[in-house]
């Protein structure tokens, strides 16, 4: 057990570093927007939320190459690998085109979300440029799960870090009009976060056309037909993460919206803690990826029953790694949230929700376990329908119960989330339990 729990460290290690990147420039974007404006964080904060459903959910979508990809790499077939990958590409630019033309919709409709009427001006243009950045980001979230099932990890980070490193120049640069540039504001940081999503495409997509070490996969890629039906497999193990992936940020971009009903003040608080909640989602996220990627491997390899193992070790990672955010949160809290906005009002509210914060991280992290190990298993179908139980059946009426009618305001929308995560994690666990005893069985 020992031994596994650290080659998963292993494994989750250049996930975590770039995770870790990812939180940089999310803190780093919302520093340096809050204290350009309290109004710029609010606006920042609506788009985002609201983006994160399809951005999410291509990503998720992304995610169902992963156990295709681990179970032939687990068989060491390359040349499939590789025409898998090419379907996988064609998959997701279509749903990246689909998502692409489904926001344009929704950007008619912006000024009936009853949000505060001074933050449309800034909202309008972030929103666009945001929406520009959807293709890239699926050209490169296709290529990092290829990286990842085939147990390359680290080639993913490098590039994230070089990116996340150039957009938070951009932010200095064109946020506030620093180095012979421009001040745009807002508008500034959408245009430093297009450029280094675009730059991640490019990049990626160069290293695996032009590496020696990828040749195996490039020749399956662009050489011979696919095999009948592999498209098809693509869809059907990826649209079901997608959907459970944007049941739940959907859910909690709906919160960002209850949020703004209550004010720019209560809509800033509720990203800044947000954003500080990240911290711990992110390193579970790369734990749990190390777990689907194993999980994928062993059922590749036709070792059914050994598929448990790679999730309740994982677990045991995951909690450690829960029992740190946690202290961090708590030890911590009042200097991170000073990092993002110097509004006396948004500090004391974002500090009043300390304690749900902390208390939904277990949910999360258990939740995030047994979502990957399914996932790993290509049982995926349960995950789309626990996740709309879960988040949209049961987690936004309590979300609206406990902010309104209890009016509890922006605690009772950050104390919503126990509900959902914990529920959620339950079933996973069921769900997971009873594919591998499927398996087993078969």
């Amino acid at each position: 057990m020992l031994s596994r729990c650290l080659f998963i460290l292993r494994l989750a290690l250049p996930v975590t570093i770039a995770q870790l990147g990812f939180i940089a420039v999310s803190f780093a974007d919302n520093i340096m927007v809050g204290r350009y404006s309290t109004e710029s964080l609010a606006a920042s904060s609506f788009v985002v939320n609201v983006f994160n459903v399809v951005l999410l959910g291509s990503i998720g979508f992304s995610y169902g190459l992963t156990p295709l990809i681990g179970a032939l790499f687990g068989r060491g077939e390359n040349m499939s690998i590789g025409k898998t990958l090419r379907a996988g590409l064609i998959a997701n630019l279509i749903v990246a085109l689909a998502a692409s033309s489904f926001m344009a919709i929704v950007y008619r409709f912006i000024p009936k979300m009853g949000q505060p009427a001074e933050l449309l001006p800034l909202i309008r243009p972030f929103f666009l440029i945001y929406l520009a950045s959807l293709i890239p980001a699926a050209i490169f979230n296709t290529f990092t799960q290829w990286s990842y099932a085939v147990r390359n990890t680290s080639m993913p980070m490098w590039i994230l870090l070089g990116c996340f490193s150039v957009n938070i120049v951009g932010n200095y640069a064109l946020i506030y009009g620093h180095l012979g540039c421009p001040e745009l504001g807002l508008f500034g940081a959408g245009l430093s976060t297009l450029f280094a999503r675009v730059a991640g495409a490019v990049i990626i997509a160069g290293v695996f056309f032009m590496s020696r070490k990828y040749a195996v996969y490039r020749e399956g890629l662009l050489n011979g037909r696919m095999p009948k039906g592999t498209l098809k497999k693509v869809f059907n193990t990826s649209w079901p993460v997608a959907l459970q992936m944007s049941f739940e940020t959907g859910a909690f971009s709906a919160c960002a919206i209850f949020a703004g009903w209550l004010g720019t003040v209560s809509l800033a608080s509720f990203q800044v803690i947000l954003v500080i909640g990240t911290l711990g989602f992110c390193i579970y996220y790369s734990i749990g990826t190390a777990i689907s990627v194993l999980t994928a491997n062993e059922m590749g390899r036709g070792l059914s029953e050994e598929c448990r193992r790679p999730a309740f070790d994982g677990y045991i990672v995951m909690i450690a790694a829960m029992l740190v955010s946690c202290a961090i949160f708590i030890l911590f809290c009042r200097q991170l949230i000073g990092l993002f906005s110097d509004d006396e009002r948004v500090i004391s509210m974002a500090a009043s929700l300390l304690f749900p914060l902390v208390l939904y991280q277990l949910g999360d992290a258990t939740q995030i376990t047994f979502a990957n190990a399914l996932r790993g298993t290509s049982r995926v179908r349960p995950l789309m329908w626990i996740s709309f139980i879960s988040y949209i059946i049961v987690g936004l009426p309590s979300t609206w119960i406990l902010a309104f009618p209890a009016s509890m305001g922006v605690y009772g929308i950050e104390l919503s989330f126990s509900i959902s995560l914990f529920l959620a994690a339950a079933l996973y666990l069921y769900a997971f339990l009873k594919a591998t005893k499927i398996q087993s069985n078969a």
